[in-house]
């Protein structure tokens, strides 16, 4: 009696990693036993249960997925980046408030790619940006940011961006926006209104603390289902959770209003 896929599929790391090994064309033992660091007296029997299930093909020493493997992989991939992606604080997503997502992108969380890293700020840092994310934005050609708060060295981090020609997108809640009239107009008035810089408010309710993005790296930070900020945030470094971040960006930018003066 044949195992349930799903056995076949999960039940071995070593059978779910040839598969995956296999997504992109046919490969030679030699190839597969390398690339998993196993003997081919280890990976054999392994072998035998994918071909016997459908999944594998063998031509002499070359193995290949057969037409229901390559269906199962493409649809196992998204499934395996989601779990690599909560898997690394199952903690943290769980108690994490996402309604902020919109749909369309929120079953697309796959795409935020493995190894996202949770930070939590210490007491002392908590008025204070990341300065790896500081770095990066002044070696990028844009920072692209969605806040309801600024950090209290946001001018001088302003101007660093300015004097290296970063191009600043930025999208404020109604609340910050009059925080900023009211506190601040002499010392960003100026540095918002650069050529450069790409203002706007958005008149809408923010469900999480801020997010944002530049050429290397993507942020965020979100409430928890109390609809609290704990000092926590996630970032995330892959090409596809760029251009995650950059669709979830253009979201809000539709329904957001230029500000053209402070």
């Amino acid at each position: 009696m044949k195992k349930p896929l799903c056995d076949i599929l999960f039940a071995s790391e070593k059978r779910k990693q040839v598969l995956l090994l296999l997504q992109d064309g046919a490969k030679e033992m030699q190839f597969l036993l390398r690339s998993l660091h196993t003997t081919r007296q280890a990976l054999l029997p392994q072998m035998k249960i994918l071909e016997e299930h459908s999944l594998v093909a063998r031509n002499k020493d070359t193995y290949e997925l057969t037409t229901i493997g390559k269906l199962i992989v493409d649809q196992m991939l998204p499934l395996l980046n989601i779990i690599s992606t909560f898997d690394i604080d199952i903690d943290y997503w769980g108690t994490r408030d996402l309604e902020f997502i919109p749909p369309h992108l929120y079953t697309r969380l796959h795409e935020l790619g493995p190894s996202p890293v949770v930070a939590s700020i210490p007491p002392m840092n908590v008025c204070e940006p990341s300065k790896q994310a500081v770095e990066n934005a002044k070696v990028s050609t844009q920072q692209v940011s969605v806040t309801t708060f600024l950090f209290p060295v946001f001018p001088s981090v302003l101007e660093d961006l300015r004097k290296q020609g970063v191009k600043l997108q930025l999208i404020v809640s109604t609340e910050l926006y009059a925080k900023i009239k009211e506190e601040q107009r002499g010392h960003v008035k100026d540095l918002l209104m650069s050529e450069l810089n790409k203002v706007y408010l958005y008149p809408k309710k923010m469900g999480f603390v801020s997010f944002g993005y530049n050429d290397f790296s993507f942020t965020m930070r979100i409430l928890n289902k109390e609809g609290y900020y704990d000092h926590k945030y996630i970032t995330f470094n892959s090409p596809s959770a760029l251009i995650w971040a950059k669709e979830l960006f253009e979201y809000y930018l539709k329904d957001s209003i230029p500000i053209t003066e402070i």
